[in-house]
């Protein structure tokens, strides 16, 4: 099948946010940061102004003109700030996923936004390089960000050592994914070697996957799991391209991640 420039986003923004929430010794919010971290809405967060916006901004410079955000019923401020937005660039839809099931739960609950093209799927709390994300619509079907180890290492804000526990991509001779190790032991991270790609769960995704977000079975950890849907289908026949980029991924988990978020951030201009 031949698709058309990908031009549709889903973002995850339903989680929890437990990491978020805990307090961090010795740091210190503003009220409006402080507000959002302890609502756990990450994609809120302020630097700036909220670290969504500028997220959607480099979906905008990417080419993504249509988004549609997973959020929870309870998740108000994000409707509230949105809805009172004027956007130019970009226009801004919402799933509900009633209960926090999982990502693939989460992408699944957007089913009717992504339609039968291609959607990229993203989470809240990641900042992508609009250089990177554009990268996916050279893929002939869906697709997949690989992250080079080095290039996050120097331009990211998340430590090397938390880089280390990154999932890894295994692709085939012709680029394919073959697996996607999560939390790789050293053993396997060594094995695989210092040039394996991390995946930052940045996805292109078609409507095969999608649909397997609506059928794929519970994990062991009790969610219904992008990665194992993306598993399922390439079980079944669906090729995923992974795309090798050097660039670095913002990651906002944490309270001690907002200084960093915001230092890197700082001064650039977001237009949506």
């Amino acid at each position: 099948m031949t698709y058309s420039a990908p031009h549709r986003a889903v973002i995850m923004a339903r989680g929890l946010g437990t990491r978020m929430r805990k307090e961090a010794e010795g740091l210190h919010l503003d009220a409006d940061q402080q507000a959002a971290a302890e609502a756990g809405v990450k994609a809120m967060i302020s630097v700036g102004r909220p670290f969504l916006d500028h997220v959607l901004g480099e979906l905008a410079d990417a080419g993504y003109d249509e988004v549609c955000l997973v959020i929870g019923p309870e998740h108000q401020i994000i409707r509230d700030y949105y809805d009172g937005l004027d956007t130019t660039r970009v226009t801004i839809s919402y799933a509900i996923q009633d209960e926090p099931l999982g990502t693939a739960n989460a992408v699944y609950a957007a089913h009717e936004f992504a339609g039968e093209d291609r959607v990229l799927v993203i989470n809240s709390d990641n900042h992508y390089p609009a250089e990177a994300v554009a990268q996916l619509a050279q893929a002939p079907g869906a697709a997949t960000l690989g992250f080079d180890r080095y290039a996050m290492v120097e331009g990211s804000n998340i430590a090397a050592d938390r880089i280390a526990a990154f999932a890894l991509l295994q692709s085939d001779p012709e680029g394919n994914l073959r697996e996607i190790i999560e939390k790789p032991s050293p053993e396997m991270a060594a094995f695989l070697g210092e040039d394996a790609l991390l995946s930052m769960n940045c996805w292109l995704l078609t409507p095969a996957i999608v649909e397997a977000c609506g059928t794929v079975g519970l994990s062991a950890r009790g969610e219904y799991e992008l990665v194992d849907a993306v598993r399922d289908a390439v079980a079944a026949g669906e090729p995923v391209t992974v795309v090798p980029v050097k660039a670095p991924v913002l990651d906002l988990s944490n309270r001690n991640d907002i200084s960093g978020v915001a230092e890197r951030l700082q001064g650039k201009d977001v237009v949506l």
